[in-house]
C-alpha cells in the first residue's frame, strides 16, 4: 500500500530557512535552553538525531523543546523505523506536534547509528516505502493492513505533519521524490552532488505526477565560522573518510577528492561520524585523509570560511532551489553553543539584511 501526497505549490518562495543540528547529549531541560537560545538569534529550525545508545530520547528532548519554545520549527534528523515501529513513530510525531502545532517536521531515514550498534540492519527502499507509507496513512487518520491480521488506526490522528525522507543513494532519492513530503539531502552543499541528488529526486517525482519543484529540499552540512579553514578542515578528516567509507567516494571524486578508506577503521569507537575520542579519530584517519584533501573537502562539501563567506555560499545554495539548510558542528556529545552564537550573531543578520533589500537567491 502506498500514499501519495501532493505537497501544495506556494508561488511565494520565501529566503532559505537556516537550522541548526542539535544531538540530545544531555538533560532535555538543557537542552531545550540550547533550542531557546537559537530561537532567540533566529535560527528558523531545530533538528535532533535519534540514536538510542549515543543520546537521550530524541521525542523526549522534542517534548522538552517543544513546551520551552514558541516560533523555532522542531525536527528530527533523523528518526527511523527499524528501532521504532512505525506506529510507534507515529504516535510520538503526534504527540509533539501537539505542542508545537505547524512546527514539527518527521524526518525519517534508513537508522545507521541507531542500528548498527544493536545488530539490525539499515532499512532498505521497500521497508522504507512500507514504513512511510503506514506512518502516512496513520497520521492522516486512516485504517492501515497489519499483515492481514488486523486492521487499526491512530486516534486522535495530526495529518498536519510533514514526512521528510532522508537519502543519499539513488533509490532512497527518488522514493523521496515519489512519496514523501520532502528531502534531506545528506551529501553536504557541493553544487555537483547537490545537484546530482535532486535529479534523482526529480525523477521520482515525475513518475508519479507529482511537482519536484514543490517539495522542500533540506540540506545538512557541516560548519565552521572561521579565518583559518586550514586548520579547521584537519578536524572533519573522519566526516569524510566516513562518506568514502560507506559508498560516498564517487561524490568524493566528483569534487577531486580520490580517497580510499577501509571498510573497518579499528581504534574508532562507535564509529567514524560519533567517534568519542575525535583527537584520535582525526590521528587515524590521516593515514587516508590527507590535509589537502581536508581542505577540499571542508571548501566544497562543507561551510567553512569567514562569515560573509558563508553568508554568500548560502544566498548560493537558495539560488540553486535548497529551501533549508541545517548546520553542524563537529562532535557529538556536546551542543554546539559556539556555532549557534557565531552564526546566529554575524551570519543570520546578513541574510536577514540581503533579504529585505532584494538581492537575488534570498
Amino acid at each position: 500500500m502506498s500514499v501519495l501526497r501532493e505537497v501544495p505549490v506556494s508561488t511565494d518562495q520565501g529566503p532559505l530557512r537556516i537550522g541548526v543540528r542539535i544531538p540530545p547529549c544531555d538533560r532535555a531541560d538543557r537542552v531545550a535552553r540550547t533550542v531557546r537560545r537559537a530561537e532567540e538569534l533566529g535560527f528558523d529550525q531545530v533538528w535532533f538525531p535519534d540514536s538510542q545508545l549515543l543520546w537521550r530520547d530524541v521525542f523526549t528532548t522534542l517534548t522538552a523543546a517543544a513546551l520551552g519554545t514558541e516560533r523555532i520549527g522542531l525536527g528530527t534528523a533523523v528518526t527511523n523505523v527499524a528501532t521504532r515501529h512505525p506506529s510507534v513513530v507515529a504516535s510520538a510525531a503526534r504527540s509533539v506536534a501537539e505542542l508545537a502545532p505547524g512546527r514539527f517536521t518527521l524526518g525519517l531515514g534508513v537508522g545507521n547509528s541507531s542500528v548498527a550498534p544493536v545488530g539490525l540492519r539499515q532499512t532498505n527502499a521497500a521497508q522504507l516505502r512500507e514504513g512511510l507509507s503506514m506512518l502516512r496513512a496513520l497520521l492522516d487518520g486512516q485504517e492501515w493492513d497489519f499483515d492481514g491480521k488486523v486492521r487499526s488506526r491512530l486516534r486522535d490522528p495530526q495529518p498536519s505533519v510533514p514526512v521528510h525522507l532522508a537519502a543519499s543513494g539513488p533509490r532512497n532519492l527518488r522514493l523521496a521524490g515519489e512519496i514523501a513530503d520532502g528531502v534531506i539531502l545528506l551529501s553536504g552543499v557541493s553544487p555537483r552532488t547537490l545537484a546530482a541528488a535532486t535529479a534523482r529526486v526529480r525523477e521520482g517525482a515525475e513518475a508519479v505526477g507529482r511537482s519536484a519543484g514543490a517539495l522542500p529540499v533540506t540540506v545538512s552540512a557541516f560548519c565552521a565560522v572561521t579565518d583559518d579553514i586550514v586548520a579547521e578542515a584537519r578536524r572533519i578528516k573522519p566526516i569524510c573518510a566516513s562518506i568514502a567509507q560507506n559508498g560516498g567516494a564517487p561524490f568524493l571524486a566528483l569534487a577531486g577528492i580520490d580517497v580510499d578508506v577501509p571498510a573497518t577503521v579499528e581504534g574508532v569507537c562507535p564509529d567514524l561520524v560519533h567517534a568519542e575520542d575525535w583527537d584520535a579519530a582525526v590521528r587515524i584517519c590521516s593515514a587516508w585523509i590527507s590535509d589537502d584533501a581536508a581542505v577540499r573537502f571542508a571548501q566544497e562539501f562543507c561551510l567553512f570560511g569567514t562569515a560573509a563567506q558563508i553568508t554568500e555560499r548560502l544566498r548560493t545554495l537558495r539560488a540553486s532551489g535548497v529551501t533549508d539548510v541545517f548546520l553542524q558542528h563537529v562532535g557529538s556529545y556536546d551542543a554546539p553553543a559556539e556555532l549557534i552564537e557565531t552564526v546566529g550573531s554575524a551570519v543570520l543578520p546578513a541574510l536577514r539584511s540581503a533579504a529585505r533589500s532584494g538581492k537575488a537567491g534570498t
